[in-house]
C-alpha cells in the first residue's frame, strides 16, 4: 500500500506512460513494427498471429495486417511450428533482427539525450527500474491471461 502522500504521484503514472509512448523517436508505423519485432523475439516459445494479437492487445485482423506488412518488408517470415506442423508461427528474419537493433539504438540515443542532465546514478537507477517494470508487467499480463480474464 502507498502512503497518502504518494497517491497523487501514483495517479500520474498512467498519463506519464501514455506520454512516453507518444514521444518515442519513431513514426507510428515504426512503433508498430518495433512492437511486433520485440514481441516475436521475446516470446518464451513459438509466436502465432493470434498470440501476437493477444500480446499487443489488438484484434487478430489488426495483427494480421501488421504481420503481412512486416513479411512484405522482409522483417518476419512464417514457418511451420516445431511442436505442431499444422500451425504457422512467426520468426524474425536477419533483416528483422537488424531493424530491431536499429530501433533499440534509436531508443537508447533518445534516452541518453532526454536524461543528459541527470546524474549517472539517476539514469542507471531509472533504467533498471524501467526494465524491471516492463519485465514484471509482462509476467502480470501472462498471469491475467492464464486466469481467464
Amino acid at each position: 500500500m502507498s502512503s497518502s502522500a504518494e497517491d497523487p504521484l501514483l495517479d500520474q503514472i498512467g498519463p506519464a506512460l501514455s506520454r512516453l509512448r507518444r514521444r518515442t523517436p519513431a513514426s507510428g508505423r515504426d512503433l508498430s513494427r518495433n512492437l511486433v519485432l520485440n514481441v516475436v523475439a521475446d516470446a518464451p516459445g513459438e509466436m502465432t498471429v493470434g498470440g501476437l494479437a493477444a500480446e499487443m492487445g489488438v484484434v487478430q485482423p489488426v495483427a494480421s495486417r501488421t504481420v503481412a506488412a512486416c513479411i512484405a518488408d522482409g522483417l518476419l517470415r512464417r514457418a511451420a511450428s516445431q511442436a505442431d506442423g499444422r500451425r504457422t508461427v512467426l520468426e524474425l528474419t536477419e533483416r528483422g533482427e537488424v531493424e530491431r537493433t536499429r530501433f533499440a539504438a534509436e531508443q537508447r540515443a533518445a534516452f541518453e539525450d532526454i536524461t543528459a542532465a541527470w546524474s549517472p546514478e539517476d539514469r542507471a537507477r531509472f533504467a533498471r527500474l524501467l526494465v524491471r517494470y516492463a519485465t514484471d508487467a509482462a509476467a502480470w499480463s501472462r498471469r491475467r491471461g492464464s486466469d481467464g480474464e
